[in-house]
């Protein structure tokens, strides 16, 4: 160990040697970056548990509305061609059925712009909704029942009877690939890159490993079903959503229905989990259609088959991982190449090769992903896109080419460290990566680990440590905006429109409002989840609280800058500008002269004013342009394989994260814990069973698509560097998506240490161990 201890020793003088003026977005560093004390920083509760505690957080399908209808959907049983008819008599004849829409008499609605590729887009695919007889896979939405009741409506949709005219459909990966592939383009920019030979420099390397991974289809299980409680008023729709996105789902659903962006009102104020999937699928689209028709309130829920009949998941991949490397482990080069399936109708690869891009230095590189096409559901979002099966694959690798050299697995990462990105040669903005192993390592206790597999053994079982190397980049989009209202009280209200899903965002909102302007979190109110709020934020790519983060900040800026424009000559604060004062508990003070102060609600009153109200929109995100920005982690697991049934256990799991400051440790635990158990499921129990027959999801249900329960979770114990950014707002980078990067590998490669099988296929199975 004595490799690690030298490189953690180097970091550390690196990261003290950094200068304490770095370049910041806007010019100068945030003085409260390093601040200590204060709430910024604090395990603080969410302010949002007693609501939920309590069962009074009102979620998507439990908004009253008067006269309401209940939906529900046919699904098609095909993967291409036409409904030749559709025998709707039964269901329009059934109890409380107040309407029966199919394409025969839809309202014109224009096709939804594809996700990421507007402004605002929030779509899944770019297919017409419902307006001609054309089928595009098996669970495409062909029907829709209104009654005044779901068992009702469950009822008659039942009775509906459809055939079809079957055309040739491509349902087959291997098919898919054997036609042919073309690159894959993700958020703008193709996914390969080359530096240098890379198949040259495999091939004359002294030591190698060339392998090939797989990984199937994973679909999204959220605990709160897809929903949506909807009306319209006039030509204005209203839509109580489980989003992720109210602004950019306002926006698109204003494009399908022809109308401007303003008459289209979204509120999501509470979400039950997303994970990138809570965005605007079909049934928000056929209900707004069918209300409109029927002229009455409609909610929608979809069952969990529903789910996994309309709303997209993580594609199957199938990676090459090649590496060829000196004697003391330095890779000569990297090849991270593969294929992932994906639809005619939308644009979402999973970019496996982003880890390749960053994380380990190498004298060449190769990096490419190739798309597919199959007839089926539109792949979407899912946590850690990418990453998450990219670093199962990368990291099993080099699990393989450490037994191959004999080397400890975590020696040679850090031989291969780079000082700067590899690819691109852009500095990082802050990477204490070295640290994190450093310190996982001893508190994981890895020095006991047995090198060679089948040694440590407790009874029947088979015990090995694994690890792997985690990472995430650090995302701060455009369209950050926040509004903020000081009363006469003292009290100040924060608008925005961002998103809570459970990950804590009113309140770390709360924390940074709180201290930037002195007050207690019991004198702030954050409202979100509103598409008549400002901003233009979308709760993924672990980017929201930096990117509404820096609204609010300069928000608080633009208050401050608000009232001392109030200070009349009477003022103790006259003639002061916004950089001479600080808030502190409810006052504006001179920092020069702290006898010269004033109360936020004093200022007001002597304006005669009740209250004051500002707004600020973040500025571009351009310390990307500058720098290469990334959270990082060292993932260490210990399974237990059974000698006998080949059953595996982990027993053991820890995450040492670098992701710059942590805003709140108590929502950061949850957050990092969270994904590490979605990553126990990515190895060990989620498969989505695709029948490449007739494209058909054959275990739609939590029956037979098995996501890890309490027995399979062991205790996770979670670390930090907590070493703040100096190039990013509050010197915080993300911590949402993170947690199930590297996990896949880790465990795999513990499966190896115990038991000496080398599991390239995910899920991890009996049979492969037995």
């Amino acid at each position: 160990m004595s490799l690690l201890k030298d490189a953690a020793t180097a970091a550390m003088k690196k990261a003290i040697e950094v200068a304490p003026d770095a370049w910041m977005p806007g010019g100068k560093p945030d003085p409260l970056i390093e601040r200590r004390a204060g709430l910024v920083g604090a395990s603080v509760s969410r302010v949002d548990g007693p609501l939920k505690v309590k069962g009074e957080a009102r979620f998507a399908a439990e908004f009253p509305m008067d006269g309401l209808l209940y939906a529900a959907l046919v699904y098609s049983t095909i993967a291409k061609g036409r409904v030749s008819t559709l025998d709707v008599a039964g269901a329009e004849s059934a109890a409380g059925v107040a309407l029966v829409m199919t394409h025969h008499n839809a309202p014109k609605m224009k096709p939804s712009p594809l996700f990421l590729t507007k402004e605002k887009a929030a779509g899944g695919d770019d297919l017409p909704v419902m307006q001609d007889d054309r089928v595009h896979w098996n669970g495409q939405p062909i029907a829709l029942v209104l009654a005044d009741s779901q068992e009702q409506a469950d009822h008659a949709a039942s009775l509906i009877r459809a055939t079809y005219e079957t055309e040739a459909a491509t349902t087959s990966f291997d098919d898919a690939k054997a036609k042919g592939t073309k690159t894959g383009v993700f958020q703008g920019e193709p996914l390969h890159t080359e530096v240098g030979d890379a198949e040259t420099a495999l091939l004359a390397a002294p030591h190698r490993v060339d392998a090939i991974y797989t990984t199937p289809r994973y679909n999204h299980n959220p605990i709160e079903l897809h929903a949506a409680t909807l009306a319209w008023h006039g030509e204005e729709l209203h839509v109580h959503d489980a989003s992720q996105g109210v602004a950019h789902c306002a926006w698109t659903l204003a494009q399908i229905f022809d109308l401007d962006e303003k008459q289209v009102h979204v509120t999501s104020p509470f979400v039950g989990g997303g994970f990138g999937s809570k965005t605007l699928w079909r049934h928000q689209v056929l209900a707004a259609a069918a209300s409109r028709l029927v002229g009455r309130p409609v909610r929608i829920m979809l069952s969990r088959a529903g789910v996994h009949r309309i709303v997209g998941g993580r594609t199957c991949t199938e990676q090459r991982v090649a590496i060829g490397a000196q004697a003391d482990g330095r890779f000569d080069a990297l090849i991270h190449t593969g294929t992932v399936a994906m639809t005619p109708h939308n644009n979402m690869p999973e970019p496996f090769i982003l880890p390749a891009r960053c994380v380990y230095n190498a004298g060449s590189f190769k990096l490419d992903v190739q798309t597919a096409e199959v007839d089926m559901l539109a792949n979407t979002f899912m946590r850690a896109p990418g990453e998450s099966v990219g670093t199962f694959a990368l990291e099993s690798a080099i699990d393989e080419l450490a037994v191959a050299l004999q080397m400890d697995p975590i020696a040679l990462r850090l031989r291969n460290e780079p000082q700067k990105d590899p690819t691109t040669g852009t500095p990082f903005s802050s990477r204490h990566l070295t640290e994190a192993w450093q310190s996982g390592a001893e508190r994981f206790g890895w020095r006991h680990r047995q090198p060679r597999p089948g040694v440590d053994r407790d009874g029947e079982w088979l015990v090995g440590m694994g690890c792997a190397t985690a990472t995430y980049p650090y995302y701060r989009m455009p369209g950050g905006a926040a509004r903020i209202t000081l009363s006469s009280a003292g009290r100040v209200h924060v608008q925005i429109a961002a998103h809570e899903m459970g990950m804590g965002t009113a309140t770390a909102q709360t924390q940074i409002t709180a201290e930037r302007l002195g007050l207690t979190m019991a004198d702030v109110t954050f409202s979100y989840g509103d598409s008549g709020f400002p901003g233009l934020v979308l709760a993924g790519g672990s980017q929201q609280t930096a990117s509404i983060g820096k609204a609010v900040m300069l928000a608080c800026e633009a208050l401050i800058e608000g009232l001392l424009k109030l200070a009349d000559r009477s003022s103790p604060l006259h003639g002061l500008k916004a950089d001479d004062v600080e808030a502190r508990d409810g006052a504006l003070v001179s920092r020069q002269d702290p006898g010269r102060q004033q109360r936020f609600a004093d200022l007001l009153a002597g304006a005669k004013r009740e209250d004051l109200t500002v707004e600020a929109s973040a500025p571009p995100p351009l310390e990307m342009q500058h720098w290469s920005m990334h959270s990082f982690g060292a993932m260490f697991c210990e399974v237990r394989v059974n000698a006998v049934t080949g059953e595996p256990r982990v027993s053991r799991f820890l995450g040492s994260f670098d992701c710059g400051r942590i805003i709140n440790p108590k929502l950061a635990s949850s957050q990092f814990r969270g994904g590490i158990v979605m990553g126990l499921g990515l190895a060990l129990t989620e498969e989505t069973q695709f029948d490449e027959r007739n494209g058909r999801i054959m275990n739609p249900s939590l029956a037979e698509y098995h996501v890890p329960v309490h027995m399979d979770v062991p205790d996770i114990d979670v670390m930090w560097t907590d070493i703040a950014d100096p190039h990013t707002p509050m010197g915080a980078r993300g911590v949402g998506e993170i947690g199930i990067t590297g996990v896949g590998a880790a465990v795999a490669n513990a499966v190896f240490n115990a038991c000496g099988r080398r599991v390239r296929d995910l899920p991890i199975r009996l049979d492969q161990l037995m």
